[in-house]
């Protein structure tokens, strides 16, 4: 008797159907969950000029070769400044101290989100230039050091840590 009244049971009322259609369930929350995480994410790390970007790269690359034939070396230094401020130390040194330039343009490059990136410029004196940096993220930043009229070019990159410092 016991039989027939589970078998009169509506097919709701037994737990092997929703055992079954909970694995296509969750796929298919899954998937709408990627869905929307994919169309409204940030896609920084795509760049929509590629064509344009690859063109530039001689260029660069002349620039580079061009800072070393000047003998540009670069020291960078950052350092806590403040809550949420850092310091920006750089000491160029040149083969020829002529050619030094007044300012440097300093490109801040967050890994991941460009976003973030920053473009500053240190006017400095005797090859010592520097500045204060707000609210700086702790991460590993890439730097873009070139003069202000760009015709040379460095690339380092340096740790912020999370008290700001280096």
């Amino acid at each position: 008797m016991n039989n027939d009244a589970s078998m009169q049971l509506p097919w709701y009322r037994h737990r092997w159907p929703w055992i079954l259609a909970a694995g296509p369930v969750t796929v298919i929350i899954a998937g709408v969950i990627t869905t929307w995480l994919a169309a409204t994410g940030n896609t920084a790390l795509v760049a929509d000029d590629y064509y344009k970007q690859g063109l530039t790269i001689n260029r660069t690359i002349e620039r580079e070769r061009k800072a070393t034939e000047l003998g540009v070396e670069l020291t960078v230094s950052a350092t806590p400044a403040g809550a949420d401020d850092t310091r920006f130390e750089l000491v160029l040194r040149m083969a020829d101290a002529t050619a030094m330039p007044a300012r440097l343009r300093v490109l801040l490059a967050h890994p991941t989100r460009s976003e973030l990136d920053r473009e500053l410029l240190f006017d400095g004196r005797d090859g010592h230039f520097g500045g204060v940096v707000r609210a700086l993220q702790p991460t590993h930043w890439k730097l873009v050091i070139e003069d202000e009229a760009r015709n040379w070019r460095v690339q380092q990159s340096l740790t912020v840590e999370a008290s700001g410092g280096h």
